[in-house]
C-alpha cells in the first residue's frame, strides 16, 4: 500500500506520458486503458443520471469517476483500499459533489445505490463470486452495475511468469461470469468489446512511458518502470491475439 506521498508522486511521474499517449480530450486522469469516449458511454449504458446514488469500487485515484461525477451530476461515492489514492483523489476532485473513502471491498458501504461501477479492476479479484454478490447486495432491485471485462480461460504459469504482478491478475471466462451474474439476480443488459481499442491503448502507453523513460525512471525507478512498460507490451499482445478480449458489461439486478 503506498502513502499519500508515494501515489502522488507516482502519479506525476506518469502523467506527461500518459497525456501523451491518449488522442486529444481523451485523458482524463484515468490509470487504464479506458478512454474518456468510453468511461461517457458506459455511464451512458448504465443510464446514470442527476438523481442516482453512484458507487465506485476500487475507484483509484478516480479520473473516470470525476469525469462522470461532473457529466451527470450524480451522487457519487468512491471507495479504494490505498489511502494515498483517495486522498489524490479528493485533491483532484476539488469541488465535484463527490465523496471518498479508504475501504478494503468487499464489503461495501452501508447504503443502497442506484449505480456501481467497477471499471478495470475485476481482474484483481481471484474470487469474483463474494465481490458480485455484495454488488447485488448493494444495489436497489432495478439497479445496474457496470463495469469492464478482461474475459478470457485462466493464465498459464508460463503466462504468469512472463505478467508482472501476475498475482493481480485473474480473466474471467464469458460464461462463468455471465452465471456468477445470473447466480446474484443479475440480468446482462449490454455486453460491449473494446479489445482493438484497448489494444491500440496500451501498445501506446507503452510506447510514450518508454520515450520517457529517463524522467520516469529516475522518480519511480528503473525496475518499476521495466515492469511497467513488460505488462503494457503483453497486454497489447495478449489483446492482439485474443487471448485475452476486453468488455464493457451493464447487468441490471
Amino acid at each position: 500500500m503506498t502513502t499519500t506521498d508515494d501515489r502522488a508522486a507516482y502519479g506525476l511521474a506518469l502523467e506527461r506520458a500518459r497525456q501523451a499517449a491518449y488522442p486529444p480530450g481523451e485523458y482524463v486522469g484515468q490509470e487504464s486503458f479506458m478512454t474518456a469516449s468510453e468511461i461517457r458511454a458506459l455511464a451512458g449504458g448504465a443510464r446514470i443520471g442527476p438523481a442516482d446514488r453512484v458507487l465506485d469500487v476500487c475507484c483509484g485515484v478516480a479520473g473516470p469517476g470525476r469525469l462522470v461525477a461532473a457529466g451527470t451530476g450524480c451522487h457519487y461515492l468512491g471507495v479504494d483500499r490505498d489511502p494515498g489514492a483517495v486522498a489524490a483523489a479528493r485533491q483532484a476532485a476539488g469541488d465535484l459533489p463527490c465523496r471518498f473513502e479508504v475501504r478494503r471491498v468487499p464489503p461495501l458501504p452501508p447504503g443502497t445505490f442506484d449505480v456501481v461501477l467497477l471499471l478495470e479492476t475485476l481482474l484483481a479479484f481471484r474470487e469474483k463470486r463474494p465481490l458480485l454478490a455484495a454488488v447485488a447486495a448493494a444495489l436497489r432491485p432495478g439497479g445496474r452495475f457496470a463495469l469492464t471485462v478482461e474475459e478470457g480461460a485462466p493464465l498459464t504459469a508460463t503466462e504468469r511468469a512472463r505478467m508482472p504482478a501476475s498475482d493481480t491478475v485473474w480473466p474471467v471466462p464469458l460464461p462463468d461470469l455471465v452465471d456468477l451474474l445470473e447466480q446474484q439476480g443479475f440480468g446482462v443488459d449490454s455486453i460491449e468489446e473494446c479489445s482493438d481499442a484497448h489494444r491500440d491503448t496500451a501498445a501506446a502507453l507503452a510506447d510514450a512511458f518508454e520515450a520517457d523513460g529517463v524522467s520516469i525512471g529516475a522518480r519511480i525507478g528503473q525496475r518499476t518502470l521495466d515492469d511497467l512498460v513488460a505488462a503494457h507490451r503483453l497486454w497489447a499482445e495478449w489483446l492482439a491475439a485474443g487471448r485475452i478480449r476486453k468488455l464493457s458489461v451493464v447487468a441490471v439486478r
